[in-house]
């Protein structure tokens, strides 16, 4: 099992990487301003056009470090990833099942059942720990839909009837997603989700969350040796990590929704750190990107039981164990490939 390191957040946009020995040193100016030793790092994440020396790179790449680019706002631009890991048989395999509109139903099934338990779950959790400042009976109704939906994933007959009850499925849970919303109403509000670009607060925030998880996935993906860009769920298109996608769709709501609540519903931020473009995109500022990573990176670090291997792991620890049992199914070990369903 891969151990979970740190992740080098660097924020800044003016901020130059290179390499030193075996030290990774951040330039502003040609000036040095940090410097962090390689072997403690599992990810660098940098944002701004500035880029990264050539033989960081190249370092990266061959001890299997992602290095991800992301905009200023956060737009993932590009990954750095060095050899293919794993053997071919179980590429050829992947490719394979993907191939079969049969094969990739079973995996995508699973992957959309999982989301919809999970999603579910934040909504009974919300009830139950917040039965006098929400309306119980709505969030109950809701959660009822959503336990329907799970059965009618699990015995789904095609790829467009599941894409159908993912849709459905996901409008009902994001319908009640402004009631868990209980505190700072004022700036933070949620009336539907929205991207490319995010026009509100929580949208902006959401998806923030969902690249750093994608690149998780992704990253995940490659070290057991799969092909992150070759899903079940998601169609093949150039340019789209299909594969960490399908594996997003399990973590959503456990990982990076209830993640934004929690910084909203705990003051954690509020309303400075957020500027609004003329174009109408909300995005957040480097103040706040740094508080956020922050508390994503502490919340990656935090200790739970996994429901299927029974083991405790991290929860950044997550996405290489799906991607794990992924490669275990594709093998022909496991009957049957298993979502992660949080308790």
């Amino acid at each position: 099992m891969k151990r979970l390191l740190n992740t080098l957040y660097v924020t800044s946009h003016n901020r130059y990487l290179s390499l030193d020995g075996e030290n990774i040193v951040v330039l502003e100016k040609e000036k040095e301003v940090g410097r962090v030793p390689l072997h403690n790092l599992e990810a660098i994440v940098t944002f701004g056009y500035t880029g990264a020396s050539p033989a960081l790179m190249g370092a990266c790449a061959e001890r299997n470090i992602g290095l991800t680019f992301l905009s200023g706002n956060g737009r993932f631009i590009a990954r750095v990833t060095g050899e293919v890991y794993g053997n071919v048989t179980l590429r050829k395999e992947q490719y394979r099942r993907s191939e079969s509109e049969e094969e990739s139903l079973k995996i995508a099934r699973n992957c959309i059942a999982g989301k919809v338990y999970n999603s579910r779950w934040i909504v009974e959790r919300a009830a139950r720990d917040y039965p006098l400042r929400l309306d119980v009976e709505k969030l109950k109704s809701k959660s009822a839909f959503l336990a329907q939906s799970l059965k009618k994933v699990r015995t789904c007959p095609d790829a467009a009837v599941l894409r159908g009850l993912e849709g459905e499925a996901a409008s009902v849970y994001f319908s009640v997603f402004d009631d868990m919303i209980l505190q700072q109403k004022d700036t933070f509000s949620f009336h539907g989700r929205n991207k490319r670009p995010p026009r509100d607060e929580v949208n902006a925030m959401l998806s923030f969350a969902y690249t750093l998880l994608t690149s998780m996935c992704a990253s995940a993906l490659e070290t057991v040796g799969l092909d992150p860009y070759v899903g079940f769920f998601h169609t093949d298109r150039p340019g789209r990590k299909s594969l960490a996608l399908d594996m997003v769709e399990e973590f959503r709501s456990v990982m990076a929704d209830r993640f934004v609540l929690t910084l909203i519903n705990k003051k954690i931020v509020n309303e400075k750190g957020f500027q609004r473009k003329e174009s109408g995109a909300v995005i957040m500022d480097e103040e706040l990107r740094k508080i956020f990573l922050s508390s994503w990176q502490s919340k990656k670090q935090e200790i739970i039981t996994h429901p299927f291997l029974g083991e405790k792991v991290e929860w950044g620890m997550l996405p290489y164990v799906q991607a794990m049992l992924l490669a275990r199914y594709l093998r022909g070990d496991l009957d049957e490939y298993p979502p992660f369903f949080w308790k």
